[in-house]
C-alpha cells in the first residue's frame, strides 16, 4: 500500500498551526515557571477566563475575539500583579512558596472553574468571526483559517515577548531574577518588583491565548484542565526559561500530536506526545535549549 503523502503533509501543516497555538498557551508558563520558579498551575484557568471574556464581547457587541483579547491584556496584567502580590506576602516572603504556594494556585484554579460553572453552566460556548469556517486551499494542502489566524497571532505575541525579554532592561532583569537576585539588587533593581511585573506579563498572555482557544474550538469551564500537563511539558521540553526553546517544543509537540491523531486516532496523541517528551529528556535533561 502506498504511503499517503498528501495526508501526511496536511497532518504536518496542521501540527505546525497547532504548535503555534501551543506556544501562545505556554508563553506565560515559560515566564512564571521557567524564569520565576512559580508553579502556577492555575494558568489554564486564566486562559479560560480570557476565552469567556472574548465570548461575552463577541456575542453582545460582535467584536472580534482576538481584538478583545488585546484590549483586555492590560487588565489581565494588573490582575497578574495583584495575584503575585498576594502570593508573595502569603507564601514567598515567608519561605513557604513550595507546597503551600502550589496549593494556593490549585485553589485559584478550582475557585475559577466553579465560578464559571455557576455563571455559565457546562454548556460549550463558541464565537463567530469571518475567519472561522473558511479554508485556504493550495492544491491538496488545506489551511483552515480558524487555525491559521490563531497561529499567526500567537507568533506575533511570541515575537513581542521575546523582544521585550531580550531588548529591554526590565526584560533582562526578569531573566536575571531567577539566576542571582543579589546581583540584581546591586544594579538597583528590586527583585520583588521585577517578579511582579513578570508575573503580570505572564497572565496578560492568558488573555490572548484564551481568545485563540475559543476561536479554535468551543470551550466550557473545565477545558483548561486538558492543558495543565501539556503546558508544563512544553516548558520543560524547551528548556526552563527559554522562550525560543518553548516555541520549538510547542511546534514539535503539535506536529507529533497531529501526525499521531491522523494515522492512529486522537486518543493516542497525548500518550505519544508525552512519550516523545520523556525520550527527549532522557537524552537531554535540560531540555532542547536549556542551559
Amino acid at each position: 500500500m502506498d504511503f499517503p503523502v498528501e495526508l501526511f503533509i496536511n497532518a504536518v501543516i496542521a501540527g505546525l498551526l497547532l504548535g503555534g497555538f501551543y506556544a501562545a498557551v505556554t508563553s506565560g508558563i515559560s515566564i512564571s515557571f521557567g524564569m520565576l520558579d512559580i508553579v502556577n498551575i492555575a494558568h489554564p484557568a486564566f486562559i479560560i477566563v480570557g476565552s469567556y471574556i472574548a465570548y461575552i464581547f463577541n456575542i453582545s457587541l460582535g467584536m472580534d475575539p482576538i481584538i478583545v483579547s488585546v484590549v483586555m491584556a492590560p487588565a489581565f496584567y494588573v490582575l497578574g500583579m495583584m495575584v503575585y502580590q498576594i502570593y508573595y506576602l502569603s507564601f514567598e516572603k515567608r519561605g513557604q512558596e513550595s507546597l503551600r504556594g502550589l496549593a494556593f494556585f490549585f485553589g485559584v484554579l478550582f475557585v475559577t472553574e466553579v465560578v464559571l460553572i455557576l455563571v455559565y453552566g457546562v454548556d460549550y460556548r463558541y464565537v463567530e468571526a469571518v475567519y472561522i469556517g473558511p479554508t485556504l486551499k493550495f492544491g491538496f494542502i488545506d489551511l483552515p483559517l480558524r487555525m491559521l489566524v490563531p497561529c499567526i497571532s500567537a507568533l506575533v505575541l511570541f515575537a513581542a515577548l521575546h523582544l521585550f525579554i531580550t531588548r529591554t532592561f526590565t526584560g533582562r532583569a526578569v531573566m536575571a531574577v531567577s539566576q542571582d537576585q543579589g546581583a540584581l539588587q546591586l544594579m538597583a533593581a528590586d527583585p520583588v518588583r521585577i517578579k511582579r511585573i513578570a508575573f503580570g506579563l505572564s497572565i496578560a498572555t492568558a488573555a490572548v491565548a484564551g481568545a485563540l482557544l475559543i476561536v479554535i474550538q468551543p470551550i466550557e469551564p473545565s477545558v483548561g484542565r486538558e492543558f495543565i500537563g501539556r503546558v508544563f511539558a512544553i516548558c520543560v521540553l524547551g528548556g526552563l526559561g527559554s522562550l525560543p526553546g518553548t516555541l520549538i517544543a510547542s511546534i514539535l509537540l503539535g506536529v507529533v500530536e497531529s501526525i499521531t491523531a491522523t494515522f492512529y486516532g486522537p486518543s493516542w496523541a497525548p500518550a505519544v506526545a508525552f512519550g516523545f517528551l520523556l525520550l527527549t529528556l532522557a537524552f537531554r535533561p535540560s531540555g532542547l535549549l536549556g542551559r
